[in-house]
């Protein structure tokens, strides 16, 4: 029996040394004398690790200490200078009296484990510089729809959101989106495409393409979902101003129709009296000609203007006439809406250089999206909207403020964008784009603040001294907002 587990000692795949109190080794098997030599009776610490005294955490001592076994891992330097990653093991040899007098260590090649170990190192570390040097947003969420992790671009562009929900960090928003594909995913387990409009830690809106795939674990459960968002603003900002373009030639193609009808109607009258030598009836169908024919030439202009940047006709607007205006121009509609209208202007706030038609374009556009909030709310018996100017050097400040149905932060930061409407069909989504694009022309700003059910305020802001506009042409369209308790003149 005893060569039999001798023979077993022997042929065992693994270095095998017995250790005495003083821990000079006083049996080793044969792969324990090929890779250190026949050191039998010398120190365990010279032989394996070179060392003049013995190792700290010695399992061998350890063992000797406590009676039990013990593990650990160690780096062995063999006779031919090799370092070894080896698995130790100790295990007590006890006599009668249970008195640990030797203790056997086993050390077992770890070598290839450890290999595949550096391999699954440098293959996560790479996977993660991938990650992180993607040149598109990524993002991770659980099944709270929180953001467990995301990369540099996604950080560097929304913030540190990573504990946060992503619809809080997307799009400003305090509920879940209606239709969430992150959520669809989890119910599903497929993958989905889809379009969306995003805002950034600075205000900058964004058009991306989402893509949303599963993250399984070794069941097939869906535990998490990576989102990978691409920015397609530049694509989307290029095909808005071809559609643009297409738009506004198809919305005014019955209008000229219809222009193009009366002064063929007013070329039969101009014909027809001076067959009749009709004097009444020629000077009747001339003025239709000419009236047509400037509403022709007015919607031509509009045409440029809108389609393509054409150069401000600046002159001196006298501020009082102008506010004053428009109280005749809408006291009736806002009558109709039940809407208290007021329109007035400081004392002595004079006059400053702008283009006045474009000027009472955008004015109009917006105080009409003021009177369309308040009729859009049904929650308050009594409505108005407060049309006011003064100056504040270096601007002049127009503020039209009411106490409509109001918008959320969403709403707040995509008022601006070209067809964005939010009345639905009743709305085209040009206005307050082309207004914006007006002040951005004059060199000035709108902000805006609002809340869902307080109302809303616009605080546009005109140079007192002509000056183009110094914005990128991207960043024209981005909204600012700001607060009704701390604006100061």
């Amino acid at each position: 029996m005893s060569e039999r587990f001798e023979k077993y000692f022997e042929q065992m795949p693994c270095y095998l040394s017995v250790h005495d109190r003083d821990f000079l080794i006083t049996e080793g098997n044969q792969r324990f004398r090929e890779d250190f030599g026949d050191r039998i009776g010398e120190p365990c610490y010279e032989i394996y690790k070179g060392r003049d005294e013995i190792c700290p955490d010695c399992p061998v001592e350890k063992t000797f200490a406590d009676g039990l076994s013990h593990s650990s891992e160690q780096m062995l330097t063999t006779r031919a200078g090799v370092e070894t990653p080896v698995m130790v093991h100790t295990t007590p040899i006890q006599d009668q009296s249970g008195e640990v007098v030797a203790v056997i260590e086993m050390h077992t090649d770890i070598r290839k484990v450890k290999d595949l170990e550096n391999q699954l190192q440098q293959s996560q570390r790479r996977l993660a510089r991938l990650f992180e040097m993607v040149p598109c947003y990524i993002s991770v969420q659980g099944p709270d729809l929180v953001i467990q992790h995301a990369n540099r671009a996604f950080r560097e562009t929304f913030g540190r959101a990573v504990g946060d929900h992503c619809y809080r960090v997307y799009k400003h928003r305090q509920e879940q989106c209606l239709v969430c594909p992150a959520r669809a995913v989890f119910a599903d387990g497929k993958a989905r495409e889809h379009e969306e409009v995003v805002t950034t830690t600075d205000g900058r809106r964004l058009n991306v393409l989402c893509n949303t795939a599963p993250i399984t674990n070794a069941d097939g459960e869906v535990v998490s979902v990576i989102e990978l968002s691409t920015d397609i603003t530049q694509i989307r900002q290029l095909q808005d101003q071809l559609t643009s373009i297409g738009l506004l030639v198809g919305s005014i193609s019955h209008g000229i129709k219809g222009l193009l009808n009366g002064l063929a109607g007013g070329i039969y009258l101009v014909n027809s009296g001076f067959e009749k030598d009709d004097q009444a009836r020629v000077t009747k169908g001339w003025q239709m000609v000419q009236r047509n024919v400037n509403r022709i030439r007015s919607m031509v202009m509009d045409i440029l203007y809108y389609a393509k940047d054409r150069d401000l006709d600046i002159a001196d607007i006298d501020v009082a006439e102008l506010v004053s205006s428009f109280g005749g121009l809408l006291e009736k509609r806002a009558t109709d809406m039940d809407v208290a209208l007021s329109c007035t202007s400081a004392p002595g706030v004079g006059s400053f250089p702008g283009d006045d038609k474009a000027i009472r374009a955008m004015l109009l556009n917006i105080l009409e999206n003021s009177l369309e909030a308040c009729r859009g709310d049904s929650k308050k018996s009594d409505h108005w909207v407060k049309f006011t100017a003064r100056r504040a050097a270096p601007w002049l400040i127009f503020e039209v403020e009411d106490n409509g149905i109001g918008m959320d932060q969403e709403t707040r930061e995509k008022i601006f964008s070209l067809f964005f409407s939010s009345k639905g069909i009743a709305g085209t989504g040009l206005g307050l784009f082309i207004s914006n694009k007006i002040v951005d022309k004059h060199g000035g700003t709108i902000d805006v603040d609002s809340q869902p059910q307080r109302g809303t305020r616009f605080l546009i802001r005109l140079p007192l001294e002509a000056r183009p506009s110094t914005r990128p042409a991207e960043e024209v369209n981005t909204t600012r907002s700001l607060n009704l308790e701390s604006e100061e003149s």
